[in-house]
Order: C-alpha cells, then structure tokens, then sequence
C-alpha cells in the first residue's frame, strides 16, 4: 500500500480533517482546528454568497493555516406539487398539534450545489481546499479549482464512486463509512445496501485507488485514528467528536442530546432534508418512518418540517430537529478544539 503524506499536500501540520458540520459550526471552529495544525473546515452549502465572503474573512483574519470550504454537488430534482402536497398531509397532524397553519409554509430548496456563479465567488478568495459532497462539480469548474492551486477532497462511500472521483481530477478522498454523521455522500447509487462500514470500505479504496484516502465515520480517538492508519488510511476526517467544543455552534438542545442514552441509538432518515443522513433516533423519525418515502426528493423536503422544528425548539424538544451524529459518539466532550486535535494527533504516532 502506498504512503502518501498528506499532511503535505494540505499543507498542514497533521494528516487530520475537522469534517464540515452545517448548522452547528462556522469559521470559530475552523480557525481553532487550523491553528492546532489540522485542517479546520466550513460548510457552505447553506450559506449565502455574501455569508461565505464573510466567514471566509474571517478566518483569513483568525489563522494564515490552509482551510477548507465545503459544498454539495447534487442536482437540483424537478418539483412535485403532488409529492409535496403528500407530504404536508402526512404532517398536518403535527400542524394541528402545534398550531402551524400550513398555508403560510413556503416550499423552496435549502441548500444549493456548486455552481459557475459560486466559483466566480470564491475563485478571488483562493481557498487552498475546497470539498465536495455528492461527487464533483462539472470538469469546467474542477479545472478552475486546479488552475488557482486548490487542493480538491471528494467524499466516496464505495470502490466505484472512490474511481470515479480519482478519474474526474480529486487529490484524495474520503472514504465515509456508514457510521458517519450527516449526510451519506453516495452519488453513483442510492441502494443503501451498497453502503460499507468504515473499515470494511477503507482498505478497498485504497487497494483500488492512486490518490491518498481519508478515512471518515466514528473516528472519535486517538485508537480510532491509529485504526484507519494501520488499514492504510493517508489521514482522517473527523466530525461528530468536534460537536461539544466550545468554538463548535452546537445549540444547547443538540449538546444535550450528544451527551444522553439517546446518542446511543442513531439511525439514517431522510425526513429532514429529503436524502439519507445519520442522526440520533428522536419522535419525528419513529413516528413517520426515518426513511419515509413521503418526503420530497434532497432537499426540498426541509421547507415543510422546518416549522414543526421550530416549534418544538421553542419548548425545548429536538423531537422534530436533525439531531445529526455519528454511531460513535463517545468521544464526543466538551473540551477546547485545539485540545482535541491534539488528543486525536496522539494516534498518528511518531512524526
């Protein structure tokens, strides 16, 4: 197996990754990982053009260390005003329940893909690595990204997306095991059944692959870390262990859940959003069905559940929230971000 250093071609201190968590971190938490050395990570896929510009300055002004954007390349589906009308008539009893008129609801994507008008946006900030979830952006763009000097990370859940990604111009990728938080970065397939645990998928990628693997999915200590390395991993990608630290932007009601028997028992739902994503099992996902046909294709189904989120928020209940995590939440305690990385570093051995 070949040993790529990747730290070297990041440009950072250690071949570890802080994965990028939409909703519960900004550029706090990416300016602590990369200034521990790591590389620190933002999620833009819901962020508007003038937030990125924002965020991005910001970390620009909190750290001189490589950081990564991070962005969806799904293709935006066709709406169903059938499909959507099903949906909002198998939560109108929620409705009811919460005194939310569905009228007022507007329907309506909540996160974009990468596109020509983003890259004109952030070719001018010339992020050293951009990453990318569903694939890759169209050949024209990845070029673009290559000619600044950008380092390109794509996420593959099997042998066949890992290939594809390698032959379309990715540097390395992540190869994300179904313990994974979040989203399932599955492009090429949406039969679940495909879908690998960390170490079963990690030495296949990379006896398959040329470009270095990330291992990623319930790495949450330094044991873990020394695991994916032995199986041949180049580095690491870490997200839900990140999740309690101080510069995370987790909310009260997430952290709490974190640290609960809940955490125990995650299971994937595309309730939320409309795609397959990890969370922990709250009323929504039992009630309905974690992975309810019912709700509209990735990501329109955000709009109509938003509401009853809300709500419930406001009464203190995740019942209702993405409460998104790993199968791995052990190592997941409040502790400075700098701190973390270190501990996680421990598994790399001697450097």
């Amino acid at each position: 197996m070949p040993n790529f250093d990747l730290a070297r071609l990041l440009g950072t201190e250690l071949p570890l990754i802080q994965a990028p968590m939409a909703g519960v971190q900004g550029s706090a938490l990416a300016i602590a990982v990369s200034q521990a050395g790591a590389l620190g990570s933002l999620p833009c896929a819901m962020l508007a053009p003038d937030a990125i510009q924002r965020e991005v300055a910001a970390i620009r002004t909190g750290t001189w260390r490589p950081f990564n954007l991070n962005f969806f390349c799904h293709t935006p589906p066709e709406p169903d005003e059938a499909h959507e009308a099903r949906w909002r008539e198998r939560l109108a009893p929620y409705y009811a329940e919460f005194g939310i008129d569905p009228a007022g609801i507007a329907a309506g994507p909540g996160r974009q893909p990468f596109s020509a008008a983003l890259c004109d946006l952030i070719e001018p900030l010339r992020p050293p690595v951009l990453s990318f979830h569903f694939g890759l952006p169209a050949p024209e763009l990845v070029a673009r990204i290559k000619r600044w000097g950008g380092r390109i990370l794509a996420s593959a859940t099997t042998v066949e997306e890992g290939r594809w990604l390698q032959a379309r111009g990715a540097d390395a990728v992540i190869a994300q095991g179904l313990e994974a938080g979040g989203h399932r970065g599955h492009f090429l397939s949406d039969d679940l059944s495909r879908q690998s645990g960390l170490f079963a998928l990690l030495p296949q990628l990379v006896a398959a692959l040329d470009v270095p693997v990330i291992a990623a999915g319930g790495i949450a200590d330094a044991a873990g870390v020394a695991a994916a390395m032995a199986l041949g991993a180049a580095g690491v990608q870490v997200g839900t262990a990140y999740m309690l630290c101080a510069e995370a932007a987790t909310s009260a009601l997430h952290r709490a859940a974190l640290q609960s028997e809940a955490a125990r028992h995650t299971a994937l739902t595309r309730l939320f959003t409309g795609r397959p994503a990890r969370g922990i099992v709250n009323r929504a996902m039992r009630e309905l069905g974690a992975m309810s046909p019912d709700a509209p294709a990735f990501p329109l189904a955000t709009s109509a559940i938003a509401p009853l989120r809300a709500k419930a928020e406001a009464q203190g209940s995740g019942d209702f929230t993405p409460l998104w995590s790993g199968q791995n939440a052990a190592g997941c305690r409040p502790m400075p971000a700098r701190e973390l990385t270190r501990a996680l570093a421990a598994g790399f051995g001697p450097r």
